[in-house]
């Protein structure tokens, strides 16, 4: 089985800043991690490589130094990464991602399954691997916390909702995008590090992978940030309740009411 994880680096801190001008993440000095979802992608991935064979392509679109999250992939088991670069590829947006990243796995060729994480933190859009799914007209399962059955011509999957979850059968190829309950991802070891280093990673350009520079970058993208603001500044006023529960409650119910709150 071949399988493709898509991976995404983001930064690793609660403070970036978005750029006045450009409306995007400042990463300049910022640390960089792989995206948390993601790692849980990769995890499943090679787990199945593990027990049933087969393949595992990690992949990314993003400046040179997203290398590294490919690295890491790499330490825990992946097999190969490929990186997606250039400055065609800049300010896309989710649907010219998903574009970009379909079109390289066609490339790749004779895929059967493609893993994603549920979302990237630094998005939240959740709009990528369903795009994936989408634009090679395969068939996709969100939210897939376990994966009971597998064979060559389909997989079962259990998808988390909000009122518990649902058994699915899928025909392959397909797309899947996965939460942190499906497993317990793996620390690298020295030696998968080391490894890791020393293989080689191929960079693919629009033109490697056939896309069209219309559908890509900002000429692609059909949506666009157009101004950014910081939440307005929480109340710092508390309020302590004393006294018994039915006088606590009474004043509680009062006080949310001058509020507008009930």
């Amino acid at each position: 089985m071949k399988m493709v994880v898509c991976v995404k680096q983001v930064p690793g801190t609660h403070d970036a800043k978005i750029d006045p001008e450009t409306k995007r993440i400042v990463r300049e000095g910022i640390k960089a991690v792989m995206n948390p979802f993601d790692t849980y992608a990769v995890e499943e991935a090679v787990k199945i490589k593990e027990s049933s064979g087969g393949e595992v392509i990690v992949m990314t679109m993003k400046p040179p130094r997203a290398e590294a999250v490919l690295r890491e992939a790499i330490s825990v088991g992946a097999d190969a990464g490929i990186l997606l670069s250039g400055r065609a590829f800049g300010g896309s947006d989710t649907w010219a991602t998903s574009y970009a990243l379909a079109k390289a796995i066609e490339k790749i060729g004779d895929v059967d399954l493609v893993f994603c994480g549920k979302q990237a933190i630094d998005g939240d859009t959740a709009q990528v691997g369903p795009g994936i799914a989408a634009q090679l007209g395969w068939a996709q399962a969100t939210y897939v916390m376990e994966i009971p059955q597998r064979s060559n011509g389909g997989i079962t999957t259990r998808r988390m909702h909000e009122d518990g979850w649902d058994l699915c059968e899928i025909a392959l190829p397909a797309v899947l995008t996965v939460v942190k309950d499906i497993n317990q991802p793996r620390v690298p070891t020295l030696k998968g590090r080391l490894a890791a280093q020393k293989l080689e990673i191929p960079v693919w350009s629009p033109e490697d992978i056939g896309a069209d520079e219309e559908l890509i970058g900002l000429n692609g993208s059909p949506t666009r940030v157009v101004t950014t603001n910081p939440p307005p500044p929480r109340g710092k006023e508390t309020l302590v309740l004393d006294g018994p529960p039915s006088q606590s409650a009474g004043t509680l119910v009062r006080e949310l009411r001058r509020r507008g709150l009930l």
